[in-house]
């Protein structure tokens, strides 16, 4: 099973050869900064991507950095410890077949929006959800 996606310019493309991890929202404030509003992630094994163009990384913290396409600006990618790389899901091309699992970092969501699905919430990182083997 094989996946594309790309920026929004077409500057920095990707293909993952493996599985993905299903969706989680994060709702942390350096994803609300970053993206706008919340970001949905999937992750694969960081062997099983392949990436062409040009990443502009940015150091968010002392433990991750987030991947973006220097001309267009599209968020693409958030890198931290472990085994996987975090692939912002509305990047992917076409149909993903992927589902949302999860939220986390909901006490620091927006006040302008509810979450009113019957997901599982964690207030902050969930380590079962976002650590989910792919």
């Amino acid at each position: 099973m094989a996946h594309s996606g790309s920026c929004l310019c077409g500057a920095v493309k990707y293909r993952v050869t493996g599985p993905l991890r299903p969706v989680i929202a994060c709702h942390c404030t350096q994803c609300r900064k970053g993206s706008g509003h919340h970001v949905a992630a999937t992750s694969c094994a960081r062997g099983g991507i392949e990436i062409s163009g040009e990443v502009t990384w940015f150091q968010s913290s002392e433990t991750a950095r987030r991947g973006f396409c220097g001309t267009c600006g599209s968020n693409l990618f958030w890198d931290g410890a472990g085994v996987n790389l975090s692939i912002h899901t509305g990047t992917l091309d076409g149909a993903t077949g992927l589902s949302l699992i999860g939220h986390i970092f909901c006490a620091d969501k927006g006040d302008y929006y509810e979450l009113a699905d019957d997901l599982p919430k964690a207030d902050g990182e969930d380590a079962a959800l976002t650590t989910m083997a792919v």
